[in-house]
């Protein structure tokens, strides 16, 4: 029989699968609470939110979803919250997913994890495990998640994870509250828990539109700042936007993702996406079954198109800015509008790596538009080290 590396087979399986929409892989939200309660979080809500607790989808209706994804094709699925473990019948659901041959992944603040579900998932394990770092130190995971004893509670949930070797990643979301132990966090992650460690500085909106986490946001110089500290991560930059660089998105789709033709997501209240991050009602899963929604609702999506706004649709850099339908209706009310901190961040990165810039339409940030000489000269600075924010220095 012959054997294939993971890169190879999930390779090889998108090659097969083409242009044909097939739902390969999937996020389930099986809770928006949390015991955690981080002001830069774009969709908690309290552990104990009866409301939210009653609206959840029960065990039976994820496990019927769940053998429904896997009959049409789905071979990932990652299940996050919230924190799924507040959910006391987690065990059941994990035990479900498992069975019907999905690839499981899972996010959680690692502080719920007991000996008990430690061994659960050595039994049977998952495809990976992701946990959330928030600071090097006690004072500062703890100004983030405002829940005493969460340091401590998370540093035990990885180790027990660790020691019985499952597959772990360990994460942070980087905002003005902790910018300054990210270094601190990487050497904690990877030298003394032994897992690898990556970290995301784009805050969204809340889910409901409320603008709060984006008080917490970096600016954009700080971002790239982070970019230059870690060579891995420059480097991987830059080999992302030498991959994926084109044009532009010629035919003009609103989403050129794999959302809604490759993956979906469905929130804790059974209503199915594009992604997790897609504000609105989406498709109820309750009144209509996700083969339904799948092939009409999701379907619908991938016919939308830029129709307005040509600087999206020409731009080359969109590998470095993350701009997608769903940031664009959290921030701006608008799909097809571009959040302009994410155009600050990819012309930036695309100086200071000295990616080309082609002409898209009337950007602000390219020549001759208003704010061209301003993020050019931002750019120079970064590239000198003579960065306003002390970003670069912590990481040395």
């Amino acid at each position: 029989m012959q054997e294939l590396d993971y890169g190879t087979w999930t390779r090889r399986l998108k090659e097969r699968v083409g242009e044909r929409r097939v739902p390969l892989g999937g996020t389930l939200e099986l809770t928006h609470r949390c015991n955690n309660r981080c002001r830069h979080c774009f969709n908690n809500l309290p552990a104990k939110d009866a409301h939210a607790t009653v609206r959840e989808l029960r065990t039976g209706d994820v496990a019927r979803l769940l053998d429904e994804v896997a009959g049409m094709g789905c071979v990932w699925v990652l299940l996050t919250g919230g924190e799924i473990l507040l959910r006391p019948d987690f065990p059941d659901i994990y035990a479900h997913a498992a069975r019907t041959g999905l690839l499981v992944t899972l996010f959680t603040n690692g502080t719920l994890i007991t000996p008990e579900l430690a061994d659960c998932f050595a039994r049977n394990r998952p495809f990976s495990v992701e946990v959330t770092l928030y600071g090097a130190t006690r004072e500062t995971h703890e100004r983030v998640t405002a829940s005493p004893g969460s340091y401590e509670a998370c540093l035990r949930g990885i180790r027990l994870l660790r020691e019985r070797e499952l597959p772990l990643k360990l994460k942070s979301t980087v905002s003005t509250l902790n910018r300054h132990e990210i270094a601190a966090m990487k050497r904690l992650a990877e030298e003394e828990l032994g897992s690898p460690f990556r970290f995301d500085a784009l805050l969204n909106p809340r889910c409901d539109g409320r603008p709060g986490p984006l008080g917490l946001r970096l600016p954009a110089e700080a971002v790239v700042a982070l970019d230059l500290a870690d060579p891995a991560r420059a480097a991987a930059l830059q080999e992302f936007a030498a991959v994926t660089g084109s044009p532009g998105n010629g035919d003009g789709a609103l989403y050129p993702c794999g959302g809604a033709a490759h993956s979906f997501a469905v929130d804790p209240y059974g209503r199915l996406r594009a992604c997790a991050i897609t504000p609105g009602e989406g498709f109820d899963l309750r009144s209509g079954g996700f083969r339904e929604g799948w092939e009409n609702h999701l379907a619908r999506l991938r016919t939308l198109k830029l129709d307005r706004d040509a600087k999206c649709r020409a731009c080359a850099l969109r590998a470095l800015c993350g701009m997608c339908p769903a940031n664009g209706e959290l921030e701006c009310g608008d799909p097809r509008r571009p959040v302009d901190f994410l155009c600050r961040v990819a012309h930036l990165r695309a100086h200071v790596f000295e990616i080309p810039i082609p002409p898209h339409g009337r950007c602000e940030y390219c020549p001759g538009g208003v704010r061209h000489e301003e993020v050019k000269l931002s750019a120079a600075r970064l590239s000198a080290g003579q960065v306003p924010h002390p970003i670069l220095s912590m990481m040395q």
